[in-house]
């Protein structure tokens, strides 16, 4: 799994594991850690919801899992292949951002009396949208949303919280703005692993949201996120990689945007033109059709009076 070489993951391959509501069986990554990998296309019924990566780490003496999940199915499916792998329980639930998949299915878990964790920002905006967050995964999901509510994450944390638990330490982190609120990376240390959430790609496109800053995105992954010095990197999205590649396809990726985008505002291009800039290099990347217009789209808006 932790190649030098990119593994690509298509949208256009069916469910990978149809027993079951994830998108695909966990695998190991390293001791004690392991991680189902989810479609890197949009969520959609036939993957579920899993389109994102959903971790667990085996610790000794309890289960931290990062990512609640899409709906209380798709925890519930998750939760399936963890006891199958430990009969340890879950005793901690990390959201990677307060985004549909790293938080809706919260309430299996709460349900289960398991204790969940989320940086401030990401509470805020769980509590701000996540009504319309469960809505919009109410109209792909169907009755595969059936039981789904938002719960918010009952511990906070702001720049670090540390899990001592068995034998790990895992350091749970805000390093700075980059994807979106309350971006949150898990640093294990004496593994050398980043499970690092929405603030780092290599397979599908990253996508910038109206209110990314993608300045920031760049400061924060260039500075703090690089000076980790993971050897091993369990991106948000697609397969566990290392930092050459998840450097190409997210800084490299949104420095070159941002280039294009000045190069076209310093010759007097509007809106409606930015949005034709050539992004033809990225055209491997999953999502490319779905995201790129947006995201030059977003980024004159962001750059256009900077």
């Amino acid at each position: 799994m932790l190649s030098a070489g990119t593994a690509w993951a298509s949208e256009d391959i069916a469910d990978k594991y149809p027993q079951s509501e994830l998108y695909d069986k966990p695998v190991q990554v390293l001791p004690g850690v392991y991680s189902a990998i989810g479609a890197t296309a949009p969520p959609t019924y036939e993957n579920s919801g899993h389109n994102n990566n959903l971790s667990f780490v085996v610790t000794g003496d309890g289960v931290v899992v990062i990512n609640g999940g899409a709906s209380v199915r798709l925890a519930a499916a998750l939760h399936d292949e963890i006891k199958a792998v430990t009969d340890q329980p879950v005793k901690l639930v990390i959201n990677e951002n307060g985004q549909g998949h790293a938080m809706l299915g919260n309430a299996y878990w709460a349900d289960l009396g398991v204790d969940i964790l989320a940086h401030v920002d990401a509470i805020h905006e769980v509590e701000e949208n996540g009504d319309f967050i469960l809505q919009g995964m109410e109209r792909y999901n169907r009755d595969k949303a059936e039981g789904t509510r938002v719960v918010t994450a009952n511990l906070s944390f702001e720049d670090k919280h540390v899990v001592e638990m068995g034998d790990m330490v895992l350091e749970v982190l805000h390093l700075g703005p980059a994807h979106g609120p309350g971006d949150t990376q898990v640093w294990i240390p004496a593994l050398s692993l980043v499970i690092a959430g929405d603030i780092a790609f290599h397979e599908r496109m990253p996508p910038i949201f109206a209110d990314t800053c993608t300045s920031c995105w760049i400061e924060t992954f260039d500075g703090p996120f690089m000076e980790l010095g993971a050897t091993y990197v369990i991106p948000g999205h697609g397969h566990p990689t290392n930092m050459d590649l998840v450097v190409a396809g997210t800084s490299d990726y949104l420095r070159d945007l941002r280039d294009k985008i000045a190069a076209h505002i310093d010759a007097g291009g509007d809106l409606a033109g930015a949005y034709y800039v050539d992004q033809t290099r990225w055209r491997h990347m999953d999502t490319f059709e779905e995201l790129a217009t947006k995201n030059a789209g977003r980024v004159f808006e962001e750059m256009e009076w900077e």
